[in-house]
C-alpha cells in the first residue's frame, strides 16, 4: 500500500518516545499546537491548543511550552471527523465479503481525517440482537486505529427484541438503530417499523431509515430483466427518484404517528428533499443525511452502455443527475441536511467476493451495493465545498463532525474543539493534486473518485493527542476504543417546532 502525500508538509518537532509512550513531566502540557486557525461549528479563531491526557485542556494565546509542539503556522485545524454511517466487516452471505475490516477501514479513516466511526452491528433474521452485537465486538476488538461506536440494524423485531434486548442495549450505550424499507433480508413492514419507532420514543434512541420502496423496486427489476436489461446502468432505472420519495414520505408519516424524531439516511435527490422540507414545514423532527456520491457521481457513472465497469458505482439509492447534485449542494448549505457521511460499503471490483460474485459479471440485481469513501469523505467536501466557495468552514465542521456527534450521543467528547473534548484533530494541508486509488489506504481496488482534482488533504491527524497520520500512517492496532453513546442531543424526543 503506497503512502499518500498530496498536501502533507512536515509540521512536527520530534521528541523521544519510549515503549510507544511519551515521557513527560506530570505537570507539563504533553502537546501544544501553536498558531492554529481553529474552526468549530460556530466560530473560527486563532489560538494555541494545549493537550494532556488525551484531552484538550487549554485554548489561548502564548500557552506554556509543551513536551512536544506542532507549529500549525496559521493552518486550519478542525475537529477530527465523525463518520456516522460506514460498514466494516459486516456479515455477508457467501461468497460476498466486504474488503475492509476494522484494521484497514479505520486506517483509511484516520488518513482521511476521520477519528471516530460508527459502523453497524447487523442482526440477521432469526438471530438475537444481542448475538449480533457480541459478534461485531469480536470483529472490532484489538483492530481499530480510531475510536468507534456501533449502530444496531434491526431486521427481526421479535417480542423479545422489542421488549428486552433493544431497551437493554440502548441503556448500555447503543442508542441508535437503522431500519430498512428495502432489501429482502433486512426490510421491515410498516407495522414492524412502528413497533421499532415506538421503542425509540420510549427509550430516547435515534432511528435511522433507509427509505426506498421495496415492492416498486422489485416490480421494475423483474420487467427490466424480462427485457434483457441487466447491465449495471439499469440499477438506476430500477430505483428512480419516486421510489425514494414515496418511502421517505411513508417513513415521515410513521414517525409522525409515533411522535418520534427520525433520520433519513443517504438522501440522493430532489424528490426526497421535497418530502423532508414539507415535514419540516409542519414542525416535525426529521433529520437528513447525504453522502459524497450524490455530489460527485451521476447515473452516467453506472455506464452509458453495457460495460460492467459501472458496477463500481452501484449503490442504493443510486447517483442521480447533475441537476440533483445542485439540489444536494443547496441542502447542505441551507440546513436541510444534518449530516454528511460516507456510507462506506467496500467491495473489491475484480474479486469473486466483491462486485463480480463467484468471479462472474452478474445482473445488476446481484451486484453487491456499495462504494468506498471513508478516506475521501472529508477531503472531497473540504476541497469542493469550503475551498470552492460553496460552503463556510464552520458548516463543514458542523456536517462532518459536530452534528454526527450530537445525533448519536457523543458530543461534546467528540465533534468539537473545546476544553475537555478528546484531542482528536485535523491540521489541514492545502495544495492541488489528483486523487489516485494507489495513494489511498483502504483495501479496495478502486475509488469512484479516481482522477478527481482535490485542493486539500489532512497534513496531520491526531487521535487523543497522538499523531496517527502526517504523510505517513503510524499504525497501532487496537488504539481505537469502543464508545458507549449517550442519548442524541439534536432535539428532545416528542418535541415539535
Amino acid at each position: 500500500m503506497s503512502t499518500c502525500k498530496p498536501a502533507c508538509l512536515p509540521l512536527i518537532h520530534k521528541t523521544n518516545f519510549q515503549a510507544g509512550r511519551l515521557q513527560v513531566a506530570a505537570s507539563a502540557l504533553e502537546l501544544v499546537i501553536r498558531n492554529a486557525r481553529v474552526a468549530t461549528a460556530s466560530d473560527t479563531f486563532v489560538a494555541d491548543i494545549g493537550i494532556a491526557g488525551g484531552r484538550i485542556v487549554q485554548l489561548g494565546m502564548n500557552l506554556a511550552a509543551g513536551s512536544r509542539e506542532i507549529d500549525a503556522a496559521g493552518r486550519v485545524v478542525t475537529p477530527g471527523g465523525v463518520d456516522a454511517h460506514c460498514h466494516f466487516d459486516q456479515p455477508m452471505a457467501p461468497p460476498l465479503r466486504m474488503a475492509d475490516d476494522f484494521d484497514s477501514g479505520t486506517r483509511a479513516a484516520a488518513c482521511g481525517g476521520t477519528t471516530t466511526v460508527i459502523p453497524f452491528a447487523a442482526q440477521e433474521k432469526g438471530q438475537s440482537l444481542r448475538a449480533a452485537v457480541d459478534d461485531y465486538h469480536g470483529r472490532a476488538e484489538g483492530k481499530a486505529h480510531v475510536d468507534y461506536a456501533f449502530h444496531l440494524i434491526v431486521s427481526d423485531p421479535t417480542p423479545k427484541v422489542l421488549e428486552e434486548e433493544l431497551p437493554a442495549l440502548i441503556a448500555e450505550g447503543y442508542t441508535s438503530f437503522k431500519i430498512y424499507m428495502t432489501y429482502e433480508d433486512l426490510k421491515l413492514d410498516d407495522g414492524q417499523i412502528l413497533d421499532v419507532l415506538s421503542v425509540a420514543r420510549e427509550y430516547g434512541a435515534m432511528a435511522m431509515v433507509h427509505a426506498e420502496n421495496a415492492d416498486c423496486i422489485e416490480w421494475l427489476t423483474k420487467r427490466l430483466e424480462a427485457a434483457g436489461r441487466t447491465a449495471p446502468r439499469f440499477h438506476a432505472h430500477a430505483r428512480p427518484l419516486l421510489v425514494e420519495r414515496e418511502a421517505t414520505h411513508r417513513a415521515i408519516t410513521l414517525a409522525e404517528l409515533v411522535d418520534v424524531p427520525v433520520l433519513i439516511v443517504h438522501v440522493s435527490g430532489r424528490e426526497a428533499v421535497e418530502q423532508i422540507r414539507w415535514a419540516r414545514s409542519r414542525g416535525l423532527k426529521v433529520y437528513a443525511e447525504t453522502c459524497p456520491q450524490y455530489l460527485f457521481l451521476t447515473a452516467a457513472d453506472l455506464g452509458l452502455d453495457d460495460n460492467y465497469q459501472g458496477a463500481k458505482c452501484v449503490c442504493s439509492p443510486p447517483p442521480r443527475d447533475k441537476a440533483n447534485q445542485q439540489v444536494i449542494w443547496d441542502g447542505l448549505n441551507d440546513g436541510l441536511f444534518t449530516l454528511f457521511s460516507s456510507d462506506h460499503a467496500p467491495f473489491r471490483y475484480d474479486a469473486p467476493e466483491g462486485k463480480k460474485p463467484a468471479g462472474e459479471e452478474v445482473s445488476f440485481r446481484h451486484i453487491p451495493n456499495g462504494i468506498p469513501g471513508v478516506e475521501t469523505r472529508m477531503p472531497l467536501l473540504y476541497s469542493e465545498g469550503v475551498l470552492a466557495g460553496r460552503m463556510t468552514l464552520n458548516r463543514f465542521v458542523e456536517l462532518t463532525a459536530t452534528n454526527p456527534a450530537k445525533a448519536y450521543g457523543l458530543h461534546p467528547r467528540k465533534g468539537t474543539i473545546a476544553i475537555g473534548s478528546d484531542a482528536d484533530l485535523v491540521i489541514w494541508g492545502e495544495r492541488e493534486f489528483v486523487l489516485r486509488n494507489a495513494d489511498l489506504h483502504h483495501a479496495v481496488d478502486y475509488t469512484p473518485y479516481e482522477g478527481q482534482t482535490l485542493r486539500a488533504w489532512p497534513a496531520i491527524t491526531l487521535i487523543g493527542g497522538t499523531v496517527v497520520w502526517d504523510g505517513e500512517f503510524h499504525p497501532r492496532r487496537g488504539r481505537g476504543r469502543f464508545l458507549r453513546c449517550g442519548k442524541p442531543s439534536l432535539a428532545p424526543h416528542g418535541a415539535r417546532g
